[in-house]
């Protein structure tokens, strides 16, 4: 439904929009504190380079988020959620979750030796699972909170707290260590220990808001009720089958390795080589998990009942409500509608650097004034949905996202030249920006009420699974044809992503039609 420019404008106040700021925040702060203000930490505390891989299991929780939606969306919380409602008593669990993680990583030393590194480590990832948690109870309120037509202006205030949350987190946080006292020629372990306390204490923004919201008002789920037992039975299976998947991982290790330098000389391709094996290891790892759950409802150890309506129901909800060609063409737009994005976001730090703009000069410009233009753009994207249509409005951001691709092709032309930097930032953070919000809000739509968490954690982890795999390749194609021609291919691959889009407002609108008879 369209809106007036006075109702659109009215809409930035919806109480739910302003919610939404305060949840990105809590939600947006956790990640920099897992990865680059921690290895800044880790860096002045001495901790050797490859020790601090040995982190980056924290990153799992946001890439493989979808496998334990299901039990937010299925598993009550004894008290809580009879108290606050199912999604608020999610929130704030997840919330305490990162609260007690970031406390326990400042109350951690890792200049201490190799045991407390290990503590360390193990908080890190309680705080990457915590916050992705978070991630997907929020994005299950939001949906549930709000009609779609209010949507992308959500999504848009969401992407502005997220992003100053990262802020915080970023910048505050290195700030407020150098202030207290530690430096790189100078590691006081006191000055972190009081940063990480600090930003705990910032995450109360989340509790409050959550305990202030009401709860949305899609309460109840359809179906079969289970029991406590039933309950439990899901949350072992849950344990053992990561469980499985984490050893296969870790056993395999040294034999990929092997691998990677056979197939490597074998195709003449490392950088394939290592995305071939990761995927064989991948889906080792998933198939491992597979038995471990036929084994588990083999037995009787799970309720086979809800391990059903829990994973497979979602998909088949899908795919039944569209149409298999429908669901596979929406699908394929998740797949590939941020690719232009994603792909040139990879190698654009090393192209400022190649160009001779300096440390300071990308800072600036591009991650604190393009932070900026990238939250404006959220908003303008969320009113113009909001004015116009989701489906208009992604067609538009689709569009743009691939022609400001070109203006790098011309930066790539000029060299180092600051004016046009901040050009090329502004029109590329704002179209992405705006593209983000549409996105969203079209995602937000395709969920059904019954599984929100499931299916939007599942569209999330979509989107970004193709661009990041093409997107890996960016370096190679940039040594061998130049970084115009690389912009020039990262504008073009948006073609299709317009194709894609038309086609699923064309037949989306067919479908609305036809149920509306």
């Amino acid at each position: 439904m369209m809106r007036n420019w006075q109702e659109s404008m009215q809409s930035f106040f919806h109480p739910r929009v302003v919610t939404m700021v305060f949840f990105g925040f809590s939600a947006g702060l956790p990640i920099l504190l897992i990865f680059s203000s921690l290895s800044l930490w880790l860096r002045e505390a001495g901790v050797e380079r490859s020790a601090v891989t040995f982190f980056s299991w924290a990153a799992l929780g946001y890439s493989f988020k979808f496998v334990w939606a299901p039990l937010v969306d299925r598993l009550p919380i004894p008290f809580f959620t009879r108290v606050l409602g199912r999604r608020r008593s999610w929130i704030i669990a997840a919330q305490i979750g990162v609260i007690a993680a970031i406390l326990w990583m400042g109350f951690t030393d890792p200049a201490s030796g190799q045991y407390p590194l290990t503590i360390m480590a193990m908080a890190a990832v309680m705080l990457g699972f915590s916050s992705a948690t978070q991630d997907i109870v929020i994005d299950a309120y939001r949906i549930e909170s709000a009609d779609i037509d209010l949507q992308a202006l959500m999504a848009s205030a969401y992407i502005g707290g997220y992003r100053i949350g990262m802020l915080v987190a970023g910048a505050g946080a290195l700030f407020l260590a150098q202030l207290f006292g530690s430096t790189k020629g100078h590691y006081l372990y006191q000055a972190w220990q009081t940063t990480y306390c600090i930003m705990a204490a910032f995450m109360l923004v989340g509790i409050i808001t959550a305990l202030l919201v009401s709860e949305p008002g899609a309460e109840e789920i359809e179906g079969k009720t289970y029991t406590p037992k039933d309950y439990l039975g899901s949350l072992f299976l849950f344990a053992l089958a990561v469980g499985g998947f984490i050893l296969t991982f870790h056993f395999t290790a040294d034999m990929a390795l092997g691998m990677k330098k056979s197939v490597g000389l074998f195709l003449n391709n490392k950088p394939l080589a290592g995305l071939l094996v990761e995927v064989v290891r991948l889906g080792s790892g998933i198939s491992v998990a597979a038995v471990i759950g036929k084994i588990a409802m083999a037995t009787g150890g799970v309720n086979k009942s809800m391990v059903i309506d829990s994973y497979l129901a979602p998909v088949s909800d899908f795919f039944n409500r569209y149409g298999v060609f429908l669901a596979w063409l929406i699908l394929a737009l998740i797949g590939l509608y941020r690719i232009s994005d994603i792909v040139l976001g990879v190698i654009s730090n090393v192209f400022y650097q190649d160009l001779g703009f300096t440390k300071i000069e990308i800072a600036s410009v591009v991650k604190t004034f393009g932070l900026f233009m990238t939250i404006a753009g959220g908003f303008l994207g969320g009113f113009l949905s909001i004015r116009y249509g989701v489906l208009k409005i992604l067609f538009m951001g689709a569009l743009l996202s691939s022609l400001t691709n070109l203006l790098f092709m011309a930066l790539a032309g000029m060299g180092h030249n600051l004016p046009m930097l901040y050009l090329v930032i502004s029109a590329d953070n704002l179209a992405g920006g705006l593209a983000s919000a549409a996105f969203v809000a079209f995602l937000s739509s395709l969920t059904n009420i019954r599984f929100t968490a499931i299916q939007y954690a599942i569209f999330t982890s979509l989107m970004t699974l193709v661009p990041k795999v093409f997107g890996g390749y960016s370096g190679t194609i940039v040594d061998t044809l130049g970084y115009s021609t690389f912009f020039l291919i990262t504008a073009l691959i948006g073609v299709p992503v317009l194709i894609l889009v038309w086609l699923s407002g064309k037949y989306l609108g067919m479908k609305e039609d036809a149920t509306s008879l």
